[in-house]
Parts: C-alpha cells; sequence; structure tokens
C-alpha cells in the first residue's frame, strides 16, 4: 500500500500541468528597507523601516517620535531623493531638521491651518500712509491756546436757563400725600424657542466651539497626502498627526489608509505616520511603539539628555524568507538609543 507522501507526490505530478498556482506555493517577496540613522533601531528591524509601506509611529509628547521621524528623512535627503512633511499642527523646526542633517532643498514643507503663508519678499505689499494723516491739522483756538476745549467763560452760558427747567412747579410739588393705585405685576412668561433674530445674536456673541476642533487641518492633511502620492516623485512623506488628541484622529476612515497603502506600494514610497494612538490597524506595515522618554543626569543639576525606548507592536513584512515556527515575544523586540545634548559632547 503506498504511504501518503507517494500518494500526494503522484496527485502533484498528475495534475501540474493544470493547476501549477494551487500546488507551487509563491515566493515571499522581500521588501526594500531604508536605514533610519539610528544603529540600535536598524538592528532592531534587521535593516531599517520598509520602503512602499506605511510605518505608524505611536508615542504620546516628548517620547521621540518627531527626532525618530527626523533621522529618518535625513538619511533619505542625504542620498539626493526628495521627501515630504505635512505638518498638521505647524510644529516643524527648521533649525532642528537642519541641525539634524536634513537637506532642506529637498524637503517640502507643508504647513496646515495657516492663514497668512509666507511669501517671497519681492511680492510682500509695501505699507502706505492715506495722504489725510500727512495734512498737517489747522490751529484750534480755545483753553490756553491749544484746542483742548471751549473757553471757561462759555460753559457758564444757559446754566441759569438750565437751573430754572429744573425748579418748575410740576416738578417741585409735593406728590407724597396723593393716592397711590396699586397695579398687578403681571408674571414674567419665558418662551422655550427664542426668536431665530435671537438665536442669530447669541451665534454672533458666543464662540464657535468648532473652531477649536482640527478637523479643518485634519482634512487639508489627508488631502495633500493624496496628491502627493498621486503626483509622486517623493520618496518619503511624513504625515504628523502627534499632536492632534486620539479622538480626532482615530475618526479618519480606514479607507483613506487602505489607499494610502496601495498607493505607497505602487510608488514605493515611506509613509510615516506620527500618532499618538494606532490609526491606521491593518493597513500599517510597521507599528512602533515608543515610550515616554527618560531624562540624563550625569550630575544631580546637569541635564546631559533623554533615553528614547522603542518596540515593535506590530510588523506586516518579515526582511526575510526565513519565517521562525515560533513567535518571537515581545519583550525580545525593543531597543532603546540616547539623543545627547550639546554640551555633554558624544559618546
Amino acid at each position: 500500500m503506498p504511504t501518503a507522501a507517494a500518494l500526494r507526490l503522484q496527485i502533484e505530478t498528475a495534475l501540474a500541468h493544470r493547476i501549477p498556482s494551487s500546488l507551487s506555493p509563491a515566493p515571499r517577496t522581500i521588501r526594500p528597507l531604508a536605514p533610519t540613522g539610528i544603529f540600535t533601531v536598524d538592528n532592531l528591524l534587521q535593516g531599517g523601516l520598509p520602503l512602499g509601506a506605511i510605518t505608524e509611529i505611536i508615542g504620546s509628547e516628548c517620547s521621540g517620535r518627531t527626532s525618530f521621524a527626523l533621522s529618518f528623512t535625513a538619511q533619505i535627503t542625504q542620498t539626493g531623493k526628495v521627501c515630504a512633511w505635512v505638518d498638521v499642527s505647524n510644529a516643524l523646526s527648521p533649525e532642528s531638521a537642519s541641525a539634524i542633517g536634513i537637506d532642506l532643498n529637498r524637503l517640502l514643507w507643508v504647513r496646515c491651518g495657516v492663514t497668512n503663508p509666507i511669501t517671497p519678499l519681492s511680492s510682500q505689499i509695501s505699507f502706505s500712509l492715506p495722504p489725510k494723516y500727512l495734512i498737517v491739522p489747522p490751529v484750534k483756538k480755545g483753553l490756553h491756546g491749544g484746542g483742548f476745549g471751549p473757553h471757561p467763560r462759555g460753559e457758564v452760558k444757559g446754566l441759569s436757563t438750565a437751573v430754572s427747567g429744573l425748579l418748575r412747579p410740576e416738578a417741585i410739588a409735593p406728590r407724597c400725600a396723593e393716592p397711590q393705585r396699586r397695579t398687578k405685576v403681571e408674571k414674567e412668561i419665558f418662551e422655550p424657542n427664542p426668536p431665530q433674530s435671537i438665536r442669530s445674536i447669541q451665534r454672533t456673541l458666543t464662540p464657535r466651539k468648532s473652531w477649536f476642533k482640527p478637523w479643518s487641518k485634519i482634512d487639508q492633511a489627508l488631502r495633500v497626502t493624496d496628491l502627493l502620492l498621486q503626483a509622486g516623485g517623493f520618496s518619503a512623506i511624513v504625515l504628523d498627526l502627534g499632536s492632534i488628541a486620539p479622538e480626532f484622529a482615530s475618526r479618519i476612515p480606514l479607507a483613506t489608509w487602505f489607499r494610502y497603502r496601495a498607493a505607497a506600494e505602487r510608488s514605493q514610497a515611506s509613509i510615516l505616520l506620527l500618532t499618538q494612538h494606532a490609526c491606521a490597524k491593518s493597513s500599517a506595515g510597521l507599528v512602533l511603539r515608543l515610550q515616554p522618554a527618560i531624562a540624563l543626569h550625569d550630575e544631580p543639576t546637569v541635564f546631559t539628555g533623554i533615553e528614547h525606548r522603542v518596540e515593535v507592536a506590530r510588523e506586516r513584512f518579515t526582511p526575510t524568507n526565513v519565517v521562525p515556527m515560533r513567535k518571537q515575544p515581545q519583550s525580545d523586540r525593543s531597543a532603546s538609543w540616547h539623543s545627547r545634548t550639546a554640551w555633554a559632547g558624544q559618546r
């Protein structure tokens, strides 16, 4: 009686020319990687961040999200490629970006929610003073000849007539002895729904709460990212939503991230998403979680740097074709790096 392995080989040989795709597994594609510029993180990720995918960097304030993205952008621009930074809250510092090594000539900075964009000096409107302010006003005669009001003698004119009008019989006649009629006080009736005119006045006087919600800036950032992905030519696009509260960022439709993932695979562009809470879900190829930074003190009174810690929360693509049989624990997928101050030196 033939064994199971022999029967399987016989079936595969008979059906190989009919349905080859079902019996031959597709080779696993190795996704290219780009270094982040941080040695420990590159060793953790076995090369860097994946190209043509969404990398979501999650962390609270002062956890190192912006420093991580700036380091990765610096590595991309130093190779002669072009990057884009979609700044939702207008929080990027060009001085810090240049100091970390980013070529600003190869970085497109999109500031969302800016009402007065910066224009070239040649196109700025020159200040002009209206001619009426350049005409010397005529000298007014008055108190001390300085035009500060009428003469004191003119202030008493008509005073006697005004006083006599106050002393009329109708005004000074005694009225306390006259009988007073008792009037019934009507109850005040409150309308449940005020008229439309009052509503419009109240709407203009009270501040609009919608002004404080970042929906307009989020919508502008998503539209700009769509245009950048459709235009192509950008090797990395950083979408900075780090300063947006999670209750607003989590309402972005999942179809948006799926569309970004498909566009990134087509153009082979790396999308870095900086958030406080996971938003992209299954569309993210790599999710990195940053822990709150720890201040370094070589002396009790001297601040020398910050220690950042990152861990891999989710990795969709493996850098090699070798897939381990057992899933690695999350505690082993973490790394840390130090960012030292200028006066502390480099180690």
